[in-house]
């Protein structure tokens, strides 16, 4: 399976943002999804995740404000942002495991920048 990312961009403080996983080749049906990001100097960090029996985590920093789905018909993993806050700016990546596990598989990543 190959990852795709799209629906990045640049908004203001407060402002919302969807962002999507889709696979460009094979299937994302059976795979957890997880959403990740890098800030300039930092570490690359876990956001969210959905499993494949739909239950989801969200980093703390995000709890509340960002919301993942699964759309199966359509094979595509949104991740829902809203009440973006400059600390949110970073490239966003998707992959086939959660936060704290391990695949090599990753997408190519999408800018979200966020100004106050």
């Amino acid at each position: 399976v190959q990852l795709v990312e799209s629906g990045g961009g640049s908004v203001e403080s407060g402002g919302s943002l969807r962002l999507s996983c889709a696979a460009s080749i094979g299937t994302l049906r059976h795979y957890p999804i997880g959403w990740f990001r890098q800030a300039p100097g930092k570490e690359r960090e876990g956001v969210s995740c959905i499993r494949v029996d739909g239950s989801t985590y969200f980093a703390d920093s995000v709890q509340g404000r960002f919301h993942i789905s699964r759309d199966n018909a359509a094979d595509i993993i949104y991740l829902q942002m809203n009440n973006l806050e400059p600390d949110d700016t970073g490239v966003y990546y998707c992959a086939t495991h959660c936060p704290g596990y391990y695949s090599p598989l990753w997408g190519q990543g999408t800018q979200v920048t966020v100004s106050s």
